[in-house]
Parts: C-alpha cells; structure tokens; sequence
C-alpha cells in the first residue's frame, strides 16, 4: 500500500531561497520513494510532500531524510510548542481521492468540405 510523508518547517528570515534552492537539487536515491514537492505555505513556512512505494519504503528512508535535514538545520526556525525544527507527519493511503473528469468540451468540428459530384446524363 502506498505511503505519504509530510513535514512542516519555519525558514529563517532571508534564507527562503536557499531553502528552496537545496531542495530543488536534492536528488534523493531513497529505494521506493515516488517523488514529491515542496510547497510554500507562508511566507517563512513549507511543507514537504513525499509519495512511497509502501511504509516499509519511508521507516528504510529515515535515516537518509535526517541526514539531509542536518544540511539545512541552519536555515529552520523552531516551530514553538516543543515540535523542534520539524513537524513530520507519515502514513499508509487508506483512500484515493479521484480528481474530476474534465470538464472541457472539445471544440465542435466544422463541417467537412466535400466536392460536390454530379453525374451528367448522356443525352
């Protein structure tokens, strides 16, 4: 069953880009990790969406995680209410959320051209 990690983080004032920076060139080699993103949440703060193969796949990774996390320890602020630099998050999928079908329509097709043949009878 897939899995999802999210962490939550506060960037230190003027070290917003160099956050984004970092993670736009980490190019983690985590066996079963599908990808993910970085969002901005505020105006110091980010989230990091991870997607996995499974579970199994994200508690193997932590290890890795962390130490990339020591790389920019020096950039994060700490949350308050005794969270740390971090606020992680981890879990199996137990429901998809479809998104819709489009709704855009394709554009109606203009008529067909056609030459016109017309047989002539022989007089």
């Amino acid at each position: 069953m897939a899995a999802f990690n999210v962490v939550r983080f506060r960037v230190k004032p003027g070290y917003e880009q160099q956050f984004i920076d970092k993670h736009r060139t980490i190019r983690p080699g985590f066996k079963g990790y599908l990808g993910g993103s970085l969002i901005r949440t505020g105006d110091q703060t980010f989230c990091i969406v991870g997607e996995w193969r499974n579970l199994k796949s994200l508690v193997a990774a932590r290890p890795q995680m962390i130490a990339i996390l020591d790389e920019m320890r020096g950039m994060l602020e700490d949350l308050g209410g005794g969270l740390g630099i971090t606020d992680p998050v981890s879990g199996e999928v137990v429901a998809r959320v479809p998104a819709p079908k489009s709704a855009k329509k394709r554009p109606a097709r203009a008529p067909r051209k056609t030459k016109r043949v017309t047989k002539r009878r022989a007089r």
